[in-house]
């Protein structure tokens, strides 16, 4: 006989494939018996049918393709015999899915079986509607199913409740058609039958609300009775489990009570005594005893309120939190965050037993338990479980101190008594475990310590120690080298001692070791360096006796290959060694920062603001989150995220429009008065780029130079932008006459608008090589529309490659801006390029057209960038 005819035997293609020793000599295996199969599919071979679909399902399993012989499974299907029939129904169940076509040619086979007289072949139908049944068959068969719920045998019945879950689930308007079988079936003495039965009746609760009021009202006390009777049964070894009695009929009825009584008291009332009965006599020592409980608790916690019954039952959970098998504990803890909240005191009881979770070996239970931690802690018992887990802090492996870590800062944030117990435990925390800190919570702790002005002393000192011992913790360093910068005088006077503390000694140069040593750590990445150059530089002001010594040392760092780093050494070097008349007003102190503005800020429930020390607000736009016009904060120089000096919150839009970087009060006098006036934020958008003048002259000598005493200056709105691409900063140059910028405040009638005047082009920008010119013109009708043309020419003897105009106008100014003409500008100026700009004035004939530029390119390879402020826009444009 041939190996691979139609009448080779499974096994013997089992054999001849297992045989087989590389995956290539098993593929031609396969080809070989697929094409004999299809050579006795084609030649209607009945002999061998059902042989040729068992070596079909095979190969199938394998994960070859097999979509020829599901004609044959139909062919089996439609066969008299039972073995065919099986053979057949298995391949279809196997072969086919409800989403193939060929399935609806089997739904008239489904139903005259499901009318056979055979029960076996009834059962084989069912079996295979369960598993494959479509939304068409579904309604189709409904009929022949509900009544095989009715069937003298239990096996067929069991079977049809488990198709009846199919087709509800398909269809689920069919389900009040089984509603009043199902109340039959939750009678049956069989468990097989009881348990398919309770099971859909579960489904139908879930899928419809009319069908969970029947069962409500018809079924709870029988179910209460059936789980009373499980309880109680004697000794059955068919049914028996490790000595309780069928523990999967507990489970599927304590899942049912649970939907029944959820929502319902009456339900809930009558489903209390089963319950703590259940939970009273099953044994923990076992499995299947602790699945019962789990549901049991579950089914608890479901149901409506019942004080005693929820102790009971999370007393049940602290039990499996001892015991030896990780998963029990799992699931406990699952358990126990949900019950946290309703009913915390009860928790509380096992807190020592969930603490001791936080330490166990296994990672999940690890985490699990601290998150059940931070639901326990409150007003009370903040300070005991703080210092529990700061303590495990201390050996704590490293993969879980950052988890631990962050939920002890939420904890010590959201619950702290007082500041000076937050200080102590935030120290703490960054002592133990300062690498694993975020930015936001060492920030939050900085706005705190400027609040407490009476705990200054005590945290810089407190910070001091804590450094001898803790260095190589980056955020440690980064809050202690602001703490010496701020508050040194502090520290080496020994100024603000609290009766708790120890005198220690600290001298000036002791102080400017710990800066000196944190900038020189190889560890210390550029934030912590950069920070260590500002504590330099006050204390410098601070100690002026370490001022030649922090010279030396700000010095060393002039030569970085960071730039961050050798721009803030040569800027700090020059306040120190030229400029010491300002540096004592540039190293105040700072201002009180407003916990709840930063608090907000964090939550991102408010918007940004900053308080100064005389109590008001200043609103920014631009805060601390990156709003979508990024890119326009860079282009006006407003990457800071808030104002050195902020002055008057009424003349926010002044700093919104041109903040670039506020003037360094002179003293406090002038400070106070400018803030009197309201005007100071006006000389600052009056000298941009220029220093503030010396002369004393008020605002008010300015205006006049231009205005009439009387004329009133009309506040600039915030700034909107059009920009091309961001390109990274290399040099800036500012051309911007402080005079000329007075035209656009006065008023200035409008232009007739069937008499457009010409207006004469302008320098707009002019440097040491490069020259832009505004040609302006105007369209008939649209007096408030401009169209500008820029002329940009190179005068030195360079070719700027990447060539790129951006400018940013104020709110009520609207900026278009066309393509450029190229984006490569030739030398020496024999070529040019040209860009056109639309400028859309809905303020035409109040206010002047005012702009900012950036020009960018690239000169050998380098990128260079220029900068200015265009004001000398003819005044009625």
């Amino acid at each position: 006989m041939n190996p691979f005819s139609s009448g080779t035997r499974l096994r013997d293609m089992i054999r001849a494939i297992r045989a087989c020793k590389t995956a290539a000599e098993e593929r031609a295996v396969v080809r070989k018996e697929c094409a004999a199969i299809r050579a006795a599919v084609s030649d209607n071979d009945n002999d061998y049918r059902h042989r040729n679909l068992a070596k079909l399902m095979f190969i199938h399993m394998l994960g070859y393709p097999t979509h020829f012989g599901q004609m044959e499974c139909l062919k089996l299907i439609a066969a008299p015999g039972f073995p065919e029939k099986r053979i057949g129904y298995l391949g279809l169940m196997l072969l086919l899915d409800e989403r193939q076509e060929v399935l609806m040619l089997v739904t008239n086979s489904l139903k005259q079986d499901l009318n056979h007289t055979n029960q076996y072949i009834v059962g084989l139908a069912l079996c295979a509607l369960g598993n494959i049944c479509s939304a068409e068959m579904a309604r189709d068969l409904a009929p022949e199913v509900e009544r095989l719920l009715q069937f003298r045998d239990p096996n067929i019945r069991k079977k049809a409740a488990l198709c009846s879950i199919r087709i509800v689930k398909k269809v689920p308007d069919l389900a009040e058609n089984f509603v009043n079988p199902v109340v039959s079936l939750l009678k049956e003495k069989h468990h097989g039958v009881l348990l398919t039965a309770i099971q859909l009746c579960t489904d139908l609760c879930n899928l419809n609300e009319e069908a969970l009021e029947f069962f409500r009202k018809k079924c709870t006390e029988g179910l209460v009775r059936v789980l009373k009777d499980v309880v109680n049964s004697p000794y059955a070894p068919e049914y028996d489990i490790a000595g309780i009695a069928d523990p999967f009929l507990h489970i599927r009825l304590l899942r049912l009570l649970r939907v029944l009584g959820h929502g319902d008291p009456d339900a809930s009332d009558s489903m209390s005594d089963i319950l703590a009965q259940v939970a009273t006599k099953t044994e923990s020592n076992k499995n299947a005893g602790n699945a019962i409980l789990y549901e049991c608790v579950e089914t608890i916690m479901s149901i409506e309120d019942n004080s005693g019954l929820r102790v009971l039952a999370i007393n049940i959970l602290g039990r499996f939190l001892s015991n030896r098998d990780n998963n029990i504990r799992y699931v406990a803890l699952n358990m126990l965050m949900k019950a946290v909240s309703v009913d915390d005191q009860a928790v509380q009881r096992h807190r020592a037993t969930i603490l001791e979770c936080v330490k166990d070996s296994d990672a999940s239970i690890r985490k699990r338990a601290l998150e059940l931690v931070y639901l326990l802690v409150n007003e009370n018992n903040v300070k005991p479980l703080t210092k529990e887990l700061i303590d495990y802090l201390h050996v704590s492996d490293q993969d879980f101190k950052g988890d631990l870590t962050s939920k002890i800062c939420s904890i010590v944030e959201k619950l702290s008594p007082d500041k000076i117990w937050y200080i102590d435990q935030m120290l703490k925390v960054l002592s133990e475990a300062g690498n694993h800190v975020k930015d936001e919570v060492w920030h939050a702790l900085i706005v705190v310590i400027t609040n407490a002005s009476n705990l200054h002393g005590y945290t810089v000192r407190s910070l001091y120690k804590a450094l001898q011992t803790s260095a190589d913790q980056e955020t440690l360093v980064r809050v202690a080298v602001w703490c010496v910068g701020e508050y040194g005088d502090m520290l080496v006077n020994s100024i603000g001692m609290l009766d708790l503390e120890e005198p220690i000694t600290v001298t000036e140069n002791d102080a400017v070791d710990v800066v000196e040593i944190a900038i020189k750590r190889h560890t210390s990445d550029l934030t912590t360096r950069a920070m260590c150059l500002i504590a330099l530089l006050k204390l410098s002001s601070r100690f002026p006796s370490c001022s030649q010594r922090i010279k030396d040392i700000v010095t060393q760092s002039k030569g970085s290959l960071l730039l961050e780093l050798q721009q803030r050494s040569i800027e700090i070097d020059s306040i120190i060694g030229k400029h010491q008349n300002i540096r004592s007003a540039l190293v105040e102190r700072m201002p009180v920062l407003d916990e709840a503005t930063f608090s907000g800020r964090r939550a991102g429930s408010i918007p940004a603001t900053v308080s100064t020390s005389q109590g008001t607000s200043l609103n920014l736009p631009n805060g601390v989150a990156k709003t979508a016009a990024a890119p326009l904060v860079d282009l006006l120089d407003l990457a800071a995220d808030e104002p050195a000096v902020p002055t008057s919150s009424s003349a926010n839009f002044l700093q919104d429009l041109l903040d670039i970087g506020a003037p360094p009060p002179s003293s406090q006098s002038g400070t106070a008065q400018a803030q009197k006036s309201g005007t100071d934020v006006l000389l600052d958008l009056l000298s941009i780029g220029s220093p503030p003048p010396q002369n004393g002259s008020s605002a008010h000598d300015i205006l006049s130079l231009s205005h009439d005493n009387k004329t009133s200056v009309s506040p600039l709105d915030s700034l909107s932008s059009t920009i091309g691409h961001s390109v990274q900063p290399s040099s800036s140059t500012r051309n911007a006459p402080v005079m000329d910028l007075l035209d656009g405040f006065g008023s200035s009638p409008p232009a007739p608008k069937d008499n457009i005047p010409a207006y004469p082009p302008i320098v707009a920008f002019e440097s040491s090589s490069l020259k832009l010119m505004f040609n302006f013109s105007k369209q008939p009708g649209s007096p408030h529309i401009t169209e500008v043309e820029a002329n940009f020419t190179n005068k030195s003897s360079d070719v700027y490659a990447d060539f790129i105009f951006q400018a940013a106008v104020p709110k009520f100014l609207q900026l278009h801006l066309e393509p450029a003409s190229s984006n490569t500008l030739p030398g020496n100026g024999n070529g040019s390029i040209t860009q056109k700009l639309r400028v859309t004035n809905n303020q035409h004939g109040k206010k002047s057209i005012v702009m900012r530029i950036r020009i960018s390119y690239k000169l050998n390879n380098k990128n260079m960038l220029e900068e200015g402020q265009i004001s000398n826009f003819p005044r009625d444009l």
